[in-house]
């Protein structure tokens, strides 16, 4: 039996699990049957990153191989969900141009009434819909503007941090 170990500090205590969203299919080349690789990267680089800190990751590219075993419709719909429901946290790259699933997925999510930290890319935020914009107004969010995902991850566990707090004690109750 393999033990990881991680000298990294756990995003927040009582956080066990994350979903990782993000634009899938209409990346994935017809040809390969896969996403390229630096398409994969941020998603990798997260997925690393949280596991390291012993955080479960329900993420759907992983799952289907990044493309080449995508489940049918009828299949990834219900177990997105699922895992959605699952996860302790939710968090998303939306996509330019954006991306109808994630978009399914973040709306579950903030129906779900789960902590959400989305990723925009710094410079592009007016690209992003109104509604991604807006979501902190009906739904516990936190945005993360980045420029490289890799050295974001710092700015992206501070924003798990004080979504999950806000979560498990609205209104700065004790």
């Amino acid at each position: 039996m393999t033990v990881i170990t991680s000298t990294s500090k756990p995003v927040l205590d009582g956080v066990r699990s994350v979903f990782l969203a993000g634009p899938f299919m209409g990346l994935v080349n017809p040809e390969t049957n896969s996403m390229p690789s630096a398409e994969q990267l941020p998603f990798l680089t997260l997925i690393e990153h949280f596991e390291k800190q012993g955080l479960e990751v329900y993420n759907a590219h992983r799952r289907e191989a990044w493309g080449a075993q995508v489940l049918a419709p009828e299949q990834c719909t219900p177990l997105d969900q699922l895992e959605i429901r699952k996860a302790d946290v939710f968090v998303a790259i939306p996509g330019i141009p954006p991306s109808p699933g994630t978009h399914v997925e973040i709306g579950w999510a903030s129906a779900f009434d789960k902590p959400v930290v989305l990723l925009l890319e710094a410079g592009r935020e007016e690209e992003y819909g109104f509604l991604v914009r807006g979501l902190g107004s009906v739904a516990t969010v936190e945005f993360v503007h980045y420029t490289d995902v890799g050295r974001a991850t710092p700015q992206i566990d501070a924003a798990i941090r004080r979504v999950v707090d806000r979560v498990n004690n609205p209104a700065g109750t004790p």
